[in-house]
Protein backbone atom coordinates (compact mmCIF):
# COMPACT_ATOMS: atom_id res chain seq x y z
CA UNK A 1 0.00 0.00 0.00
CA UNK A 2 1.03 3.48 -0.61
CA UNK A 3 2.28 5.49 2.08
CA UNK A 4 -0.42 7.37 3.48
CA UNK A 5 -1.42 11.14 3.50
CA UNK A 6 -1.23 12.52 7.24
CA UNK A 7 -4.17 14.66 8.24
CA UNK A 8 -3.61 16.57 11.66
CA UNK A 9 -6.73 17.87 13.23
CA UNK A 10 -7.42 20.66 15.42
CA UNK A 11 -6.92 19.60 19.15
CA UNK A 12 -10.68 21.09 19.83
CA UNK A 13 -11.84 17.34 18.81
CA UNK A 14 -9.53 14.91 20.76
CA UNK A 15 -11.95 14.86 23.44
CA UNK A 16 -14.71 13.64 21.02
CA UNK A 17 -12.60 11.24 18.62
CA UNK A 18 -11.01 9.21 22.08
CA UNK A 19 -14.54 8.76 22.43
CA UNK A 20 -14.68 7.38 19.28
CA UNK A 21 -17.04 9.59 17.25
CA UNK A 22 -16.46 8.77 13.78
CA UNK A 23 -16.87 11.85 11.63
CA UNK A 24 -14.68 14.62 10.71
CA UNK A 25 -16.00 17.49 9.26
CA UNK A 26 -14.69 19.34 6.26
CA UNK A 27 -14.33 22.15 8.06
CA UNK A 28 -12.07 20.82 10.41
CA UNK A 29 -8.79 19.76 7.61
CA UNK A 30 -7.07 22.23 6.27
CA UNK A 31 -8.75 23.65 3.10
CA UNK A 32 -6.07 22.76 0.56
CA UNK A 33 -6.35 19.30 0.46
CA UNK A 34 -7.99 17.36 -2.05
CA UNK A 35 -7.65 13.70 -2.28
CA UNK A 36 -10.03 11.09 -4.46
CA UNK A 37 -12.76 9.67 -2.67
CA UNK A 38 -12.10 6.62 -1.40
CA UNK A 39 -8.30 7.29 -0.17
CA UNK A 40 -7.54 6.05 3.17
CA UNK A 41 -5.58 8.67 5.72
CA UNK A 42 -4.18 8.65 8.65
CA UNK A 43 -5.99 11.69 11.31
CA UNK A 44 -3.95 12.25 13.83
CA UNK A 45 -5.49 14.95 16.81
CA UNK A 46 -2.54 15.38 19.77
CA UNK A 47 -1.55 11.17 20.60
CA UNK A 48 -4.67 9.98 18.92
CA UNK A 49 -4.45 8.57 15.55
CA UNK A 50 -7.41 7.23 13.39
CA UNK A 51 -7.92 6.04 9.78
CA UNK A 52 -10.59 6.91 7.84
CA UNK A 53 -12.08 6.92 4.08
CA UNK A 54 -11.65 10.36 2.70
CA UNK A 55 -15.11 12.08 0.73
CA UNK A 56 -14.03 14.55 -1.81
CA UNK A 57 -17.93 15.71 -1.93
CA UNK A 58 -20.41 16.55 0.94
CA UNK A 59 -19.73 17.89 4.80
CA UNK A 60 -17.68 14.78 6.41
CA UNK A 61 -14.63 14.69 4.95
CA UNK A 62 -13.42 11.68 6.96
CA UNK A 63 -15.17 8.49 8.57
CA UNK A 64 -13.66 7.05 10.89
CA UNK A 65 -12.85 3.15 10.37
CA UNK A 66 -10.12 2.08 13.01
CA UNK A 67 -7.86 3.61 15.79
CA UNK A 68 -5.32 0.13 15.25
CA UNK A 69 -4.73 -0.24 11.45
CA UNK A 70 -5.84 0.52 8.57
CA UNK A 71 -8.42 -2.00 7.04
CA UNK A 72 -7.96 -4.65 5.13
CA UNK A 73 -10.46 -7.74 4.39
CA UNK A 74 -9.87 -9.62 7.77
CA UNK A 75 -10.46 -6.52 9.21
CA UNK A 76 -14.10 -5.80 7.51
CA UNK A 77 -14.74 -10.14 7.98
CA UNK A 78 -14.63 -9.74 11.74
CA UNK A 79 -16.86 -6.83 11.74
CA UNK A 80 -19.17 -8.35 9.96
CA UNK A 81 -19.18 -11.49 11.35
CA UNK A 82 -19.73 -9.27 14.62
CA UNK A 83 -22.60 -7.35 13.70
CA UNK A 84 -24.22 -10.81 12.44
CA UNK A 85 -23.92 -12.37 15.91
CA UNK A 86 -25.49 -9.42 17.45
CA UNK A 87 -28.27 -10.17 15.44
CA UNK A 88 -29.38 -13.84 16.47
CA UNK A 89 -31.93 -13.39 18.51
CA UNK A 90 -33.58 -11.72 15.85
CA UNK A 91 -32.91 -14.87 13.88
CA UNK A 92 -33.65 -17.33 17.34
CA UNK A 93 -37.14 -15.72 16.83
CA UNK A 94 -37.77 -16.20 13.31
CA UNK A 95 -37.55 -12.66 11.83
CA UNK A 96 -36.04 -13.09 8.02
CA UNK A 97 -35.72 -9.60 7.82
CA UNK A 98 -33.34 -6.71 9.49
CA UNK A 99 -30.96 -4.53 9.34
CA UNK A 100 -27.84 -6.74 9.37
CA UNK A 101 -25.14 -3.70 9.38
CA UNK A 102 -26.14 -0.42 10.97
CA UNK A 103 -23.53 1.78 9.47
CA UNK A 104 -21.47 3.98 12.30
CA UNK A 105 -23.61 2.19 14.35
CA UNK A 106 -21.51 -1.52 13.44
CA UNK A 107 -18.08 0.51 13.22
CA UNK A 108 -18.51 0.82 9.26
CA UNK A 109 -19.55 3.96 8.61
CA UNK A 110 -21.68 4.98 5.41
CA UNK A 111 -22.77 1.53 4.87
CA UNK A 112 -25.96 -0.17 5.71
CA UNK A 113 -26.93 -3.83 4.74
CA UNK A 114 -30.41 -5.14 5.14
CA UNK A 115 -31.40 -8.99 4.86
CA UNK A 116 -34.36 -10.00 3.37
CA UNK A 117 -34.24 -14.07 3.77
CA UNK A 118 -30.93 -14.65 1.77
CA UNK A 119 -30.48 -11.34 0.00
CA UNK A 120 -28.57 -8.86 0.81
CA UNK A 121 -29.08 -5.07 0.31
CA UNK A 122 -26.23 -2.88 0.50
CA UNK A 123 -26.37 0.68 1.08
CA UNK A 124 -23.98 3.60 0.85
CA UNK A 125 -23.89 7.12 1.91
CA UNK A 126 -20.59 8.37 0.86
CA UNK A 127 -18.75 7.93 -2.56
CA UNK A 128 -15.68 6.22 -0.46
CA UNK A 129 -17.40 3.56 -0.07
CA UNK A 130 -16.62 2.12 -3.36
CA UNK A 131 -13.43 0.70 -2.43
CA UNK A 132 -15.11 -0.95 0.30
CA UNK A 133 -17.77 -3.48 -1.95
CA UNK A 134 -15.30 -6.28 -2.69
CA UNK A 135 -14.18 -6.95 0.54
CA UNK A 136 -17.77 -6.59 2.03
CA UNK A 137 -19.11 -8.77 -0.61
CA UNK A 138 -16.89 -11.47 0.49
CA UNK A 139 -17.49 -10.84 3.98
CA UNK A 140 -21.02 -11.29 3.94
CA UNK A 141 -20.83 -14.63 2.09
CA UNK A 142 -18.50 -15.90 4.35
CA UNK A 143 -21.00 -14.89 7.10
CA UNK A 144 -24.30 -16.41 5.86
CA UNK A 145 -24.57 -18.24 2.35
CA UNK A 146 -26.81 -16.43 0.37
CA UNK A 147 -28.37 -15.86 -2.71
CA UNK A 148 -27.93 -12.53 -3.75
CA UNK A 149 -26.43 -9.34 -2.89
CA UNK A 150 -27.67 -6.06 -4.25
CA UNK A 151 -26.12 -2.60 -3.59
CA UNK A 152 -28.49 0.41 -3.49
CA UNK A 153 -26.31 3.90 -3.62
CA UNK A 154 -27.20 6.77 -1.62
CA UNK A 155 -24.81 9.86 -1.39
CA UNK A 156 -26.21 12.66 -0.24
CA UNK A 157 -25.25 16.31 0.75
CA UNK A 158 -25.85 16.68 3.96
CA UNK A 159 -24.72 15.02 7.65
CA UNK A 160 -28.08 13.54 7.84
CA UNK A 161 -28.15 10.44 9.80
CA UNK A 162 -29.24 7.45 8.53
CA UNK A 163 -32.91 7.84 8.15
CA UNK A 164 -32.59 10.23 5.37
CA UNK A 165 -33.90 8.76 1.93
CA UNK A 166 -32.94 10.68 -1.22
CA UNK A 167 -33.70 8.80 -4.54
CA UNK A 168 -31.80 5.85 -5.29
CA UNK A 169 -31.19 3.09 -7.84
CA UNK A 170 -30.25 -0.41 -7.15
CA UNK A 171 -28.07 -2.83 -9.33
CA UNK A 172 -26.55 -6.51 -8.65
CA UNK A 173 -23.37 -6.95 -7.15
CA UNK A 174 -23.41 -11.00 -6.84
CA UNK A 175 -25.35 -14.30 -7.17
CA UNK A 176 -28.99 -14.45 -8.48
CA UNK A 177 -31.68 -11.93 -9.30
CA UNK A 178 -34.36 -11.40 -5.85
CA UNK A 179 -38.26 -12.58 -6.88
CA UNK A 180 -40.81 -9.35 -7.05
CA UNK A 181 -42.85 -11.07 -4.69
CA UNK A 182 -39.81 -12.07 -1.70
CA UNK A 183 -42.03 -13.36 1.14
CA UNK A 184 -40.32 -12.58 4.81
CA UNK A 185 -41.76 -13.23 8.28
CA UNK A 186 -41.11 -10.81 11.15
CA UNK A 187 -42.92 -12.24 14.75
CA UNK A 188 -44.71 -15.00 12.67
CA UNK A 189 -46.05 -12.26 9.88
CA UNK A 190 -45.84 -12.76 6.49
CA UNK A 191 -44.86 -9.09 4.19
CA UNK A 192 -44.13 -8.98 0.52
CA UNK A 193 -41.44 -7.05 -0.62
CA UNK A 194 -39.71 -5.65 -3.84
CA UNK A 195 -35.99 -5.13 -3.87
CA UNK A 196 -36.23 -3.09 -6.37
CA UNK A 197 -38.90 -0.91 -6.03
CA UNK A 198 -40.72 1.27 -3.69
CA UNK A 199 -39.15 3.19 -0.37
CA UNK A 200 -37.68 0.59 1.83
CA UNK A 201 -38.48 -1.71 -0.09
CA UNK A 202 -42.07 -2.31 1.38
CA UNK A 203 -41.08 -2.70 5.33
CA UNK A 204 -39.48 -0.51 7.40
CA UNK A 205 -37.41 -2.94 9.43
CA UNK A 206 -37.15 -0.19 12.45
CA UNK A 207 -40.18 -0.26 13.71
CA UNK A 208 -40.53 -3.79 13.98
CA UNK A 209 -41.10 -4.06 18.09
CA UNK A 210 -42.97 -0.79 17.70
CA UNK A 211 -45.30 -2.72 15.68
CA UNK A 212 -45.61 -5.67 17.92
CA UNK A 213 -46.28 -3.63 20.65
CA UNK A 214 -49.58 -2.03 18.58
CA UNK A 215 -50.65 -5.47 18.44
CA UNK A 216 -51.22 -5.84 22.31
CA UNK A 217 -52.98 -2.26 22.36
CA UNK A 218 -55.30 -3.21 19.66
CA UNK A 219 -58.07 -5.43 20.70
CA UNK A 220 -61.46 -3.76 20.42
CA UNK A 221 -59.98 -0.48 18.97
CA UNK A 222 -60.90 1.45 16.29
CA UNK A 223 -57.49 1.74 14.83
CA UNK A 224 -56.70 4.83 12.71
CA UNK A 225 -53.04 3.85 10.79
CA UNK A 226 -51.49 6.61 9.31
CA UNK A 227 -48.82 7.27 6.93
CA UNK A 228 -49.92 3.40 6.51
CA UNK A 229 -47.34 2.34 3.28
CA UNK A 230 -47.64 -1.43 2.64
CA UNK A 231 -49.70 -1.52 6.11
CA UNK A 232 -47.24 -3.32 8.08
CA UNK A 233 -48.68 -1.58 11.71
CA UNK A 234 -52.21 -2.06 10.50
CA UNK A 235 -51.42 -6.12 10.04
CA UNK A 236 -50.23 -6.29 13.78
CA UNK A 237 -53.25 -4.13 15.27
CA UNK A 238 -55.02 -6.61 12.82
CA UNK A 239 -53.80 -9.66 14.41
CA UNK A 240 -54.32 -7.89 17.97
CA UNK A 241 -57.98 -8.10 17.25
CA UNK A 242 -58.63 -4.75 16.62
CA UNK A 243 -61.76 -4.14 15.88
CA UNK A 244 -61.17 -2.36 12.23
CA UNK A 245 -58.31 -0.64 11.06
CA UNK A 246 -58.28 2.57 8.84
CA UNK A 247 -55.30 2.53 6.87
CA UNK A 248 -54.26 5.67 5.21
CA UNK A 249 -51.50 7.00 2.39
CA UNK A 250 -51.24 8.74 -0.28
CA UNK A 251 -48.82 6.39 -2.06
CA UNK A 252 -50.45 4.70 -5.37
CA UNK A 253 -50.83 0.94 -5.62
CA UNK A 254 -50.24 0.98 -1.74
CA UNK A 255 -53.92 -0.24 -1.08
CA UNK A 256 -53.06 -3.25 -3.59
CA UNK A 257 -49.75 -3.88 -1.10
CA UNK A 258 -51.39 -3.42 1.75
CA UNK A 259 -54.43 -6.14 0.87
CA UNK A 260 -51.72 -8.63 -0.04
CA UNK A 261 -49.89 -8.46 2.98
CA UNK A 262 -53.51 -8.86 4.69
CA UNK A 263 -54.38 -11.80 2.06
CA UNK A 264 -50.69 -13.61 2.62
CA UNK A 265 -51.80 -13.62 6.84
CA UNK A 266 -55.16 -15.22 6.46
CA UNK A 267 -56.60 -11.48 8.17
CA UNK A 268 -60.12 -10.68 7.70
CA UNK A 269 -60.18 -7.82 5.09
CA UNK A 270 -63.85 -6.92 6.40
CA UNK A 271 -62.01 -5.31 9.75
CA UNK A 272 -59.32 -3.53 6.97
CA UNK A 273 -60.34 -0.74 4.76
CA UNK A 274 -57.75 1.30 3.29
CA UNK A 275 -58.11 4.83 2.22
CA UNK A 276 -55.79 6.73 -0.49
CA UNK A 277 -55.15 10.45 0.99
CA UNK A 278 -53.63 12.95 2.13
CA UNK A 279 -53.18 12.17 6.40
CA UNK A 280 -52.85 15.71 6.96
CA UNK A 281 -56.00 16.36 4.84
CA UNK A 282 -58.17 13.40 6.13
CA UNK A 283 -57.30 14.39 9.77
CA UNK A 284 -58.93 17.65 9.43
CA UNK A 285 -61.80 16.20 7.55
CA UNK A 286 -62.32 13.67 10.31
CA UNK A 287 -61.93 16.33 12.96
CA UNK A 288 -64.62 18.54 11.44
CA UNK A 289 -66.70 15.55 11.42
CA UNK A 290 -65.88 14.94 15.20
CA UNK A 291 -65.34 11.10 13.62
CA UNK A 292 -62.83 9.61 16.87
CA UNK A 293 -60.78 6.43 16.81
CA UNK A 294 -59.56 4.67 20.22
CA UNK A 295 -55.96 4.02 18.19
CA UNK A 296 -54.54 7.09 16.13
CA UNK A 297 -50.87 5.68 14.57
CA UNK A 298 -48.72 8.19 12.78
CA UNK A 299 -45.45 7.09 11.09
CA UNK A 300 -44.86 10.19 8.43
CA UNK A 301 -41.57 10.09 6.63
CA UNK A 302 -38.33 12.52 7.64
CA UNK A 303 -39.70 16.00 8.27
CA UNK A 304 -36.49 17.36 8.23
CA UNK A 305 -33.33 16.44 5.40
CA UNK A 306 -30.81 19.33 7.25
CA UNK A 307 -30.36 21.44 10.34
CA UNK A 308 -31.60 24.14 8.36
CA UNK A 309 -35.02 21.90 8.68
CA UNK A 310 -35.27 21.53 11.81
CA UNK A 311 -37.58 24.09 13.11
CA UNK A 312 -40.22 23.42 10.15
CA UNK A 313 -39.72 20.07 11.45
CA UNK A 314 -41.02 20.72 14.79
CA UNK A 315 -43.77 22.86 13.57
CA UNK A 316 -45.15 20.05 11.28
CA UNK A 317 -45.18 17.43 14.24
CA UNK A 318 -47.14 19.46 16.46
CA UNK A 319 -49.54 20.21 13.58
CA UNK A 320 -49.78 16.41 12.66
CA UNK A 321 -50.28 15.53 16.01
CA UNK A 322 -52.63 17.54 17.47
CA UNK A 323 -55.04 17.29 13.85
CA UNK A 324 -54.14 13.35 15.43
CA UNK A 325 -55.37 14.21 18.85
CA UNK A 326 -58.57 15.79 17.72
CA UNK A 327 -59.28 11.96 16.17
CA UNK A 328 -58.72 10.24 19.46
CA UNK A 329 -61.97 9.01 21.57
CA UNK A 330 -61.74 9.78 24.68
CA UNK A 331 -59.19 7.64 26.89
CA UNK A 332 -58.38 6.55 23.84
CA UNK A 333 -54.43 6.16 22.49
CA UNK A 334 -51.56 7.83 20.50
CA UNK A 335 -49.14 6.15 18.80
CA UNK A 336 -46.49 8.64 17.26
CA UNK A 337 -43.48 8.01 16.05
CA UNK A 338 -40.25 9.88 14.54
CA UNK A 339 -37.70 9.33 12.03
CA UNK A 340 -36.31 12.91 12.08
CA UNK A 341 -32.68 12.79 13.52
CA UNK A 342 -32.74 16.43 13.31
CA UNK A 343 -35.52 16.38 16.32
CA UNK A 344 -34.11 15.15 19.61
CA UNK A 345 -36.17 12.81 21.69
CA UNK A 346 -37.14 15.59 24.07
CA UNK A 347 -38.22 17.99 20.91
CA UNK A 348 -40.51 15.25 19.92
CA UNK A 349 -42.20 15.21 23.12
CA UNK A 350 -42.28 18.44 23.27
CA UNK A 351 -43.88 18.57 20.29
CA UNK A 352 -46.61 16.23 21.17
CA UNK A 353 -47.26 18.56 24.48
CA UNK A 354 -47.17 21.37 22.36
CA UNK A 355 -49.91 19.52 20.05
CA UNK A 356 -51.67 18.63 23.43
CA UNK A 357 -52.29 22.31 23.82
CA UNK A 358 -53.09 22.81 20.53
CA UNK A 359 -56.12 20.25 20.56
CA UNK A 360 -57.42 21.19 23.74
CA UNK A 361 -55.81 17.45 24.90
CA UNK A 362 -53.51 15.99 27.13
CA UNK A 363 -51.17 13.42 26.58
CA UNK A 364 -50.13 10.88 29.55
CA UNK A 365 -47.10 9.04 27.93
CA UNK A 366 -47.49 5.08 28.99
CA UNK A 367 -44.30 4.01 26.73
CA UNK A 368 -41.58 5.42 24.72
CA UNK A 369 -38.81 3.27 22.34
CA UNK A 370 -35.96 4.56 20.30
CA UNK A 371 -34.28 1.63 17.87
CA UNK A 372 -34.54 -1.60 18.26
CA UNK A 373 -31.37 -4.32 18.14
CA UNK A 374 -30.49 -4.10 14.60
CA UNK A 375 -29.91 -0.61 14.70
CA UNK A 376 -27.23 -0.38 17.46
CA UNK A 377 -26.54 3.12 18.57
CA UNK A 378 -23.02 3.79 20.07
CA UNK A 379 -22.57 5.65 22.94
CA UNK A 380 -20.09 8.58 21.62
CA UNK A 381 -21.75 8.86 18.19
CA UNK A 382 -25.61 10.09 19.57
CA UNK A 383 -26.45 11.29 16.27
CA UNK A 384 -26.82 7.53 15.40
CA UNK A 385 -30.50 8.10 17.42
CA UNK A 386 -32.83 8.98 14.82
CA UNK A 387 -36.19 6.87 15.53
CA UNK A 388 -38.46 8.24 18.29
CA UNK A 389 -41.83 6.02 19.24
CA UNK A 390 -44.13 7.55 22.06
CA UNK A 391 -47.53 6.27 22.84
CA UNK A 392 -49.69 8.76 24.87
CA UNK A 393 -53.26 8.43 26.74
CA UNK A 394 -55.00 10.87 25.79
CA UNK A 395 -57.58 13.10 28.91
Amino acid sequence: MAKLPHIQLPTALKERLLQGHPWVYRNHVPSNLHFPSGTWVRARCGNWTGYGLWDANGPIAIRIFSEEQVPDPRWLREQVQAAWDLRSPLRDKGCTAYRWLFGEGDGLPGITVDLYNDFAVVQTYMEGAAVLLDWLVDALKAAKPLQGIFLRTQHRASDEGTDNKPDSKIERLWGQAAPDDLVVKEHGLSFQVNLYSGQKTGLFLDHRENRRFVQDLSQGREVLNCFAYTGAFSLYALRGKAQHVTSVDIGKGLAEAANTNIALNGLDPDRHTFVTQDCFNLLNSYAEQKRFFDLVILDPPSFAKSKQNRHAAQRAYVKLNALALRCVAPKGLLVSGSCTSQVSPEAFKEAIAAAGASAGRRVQIIHEAGQPLDHPVPAHFPEGRYLKFVVGRVR
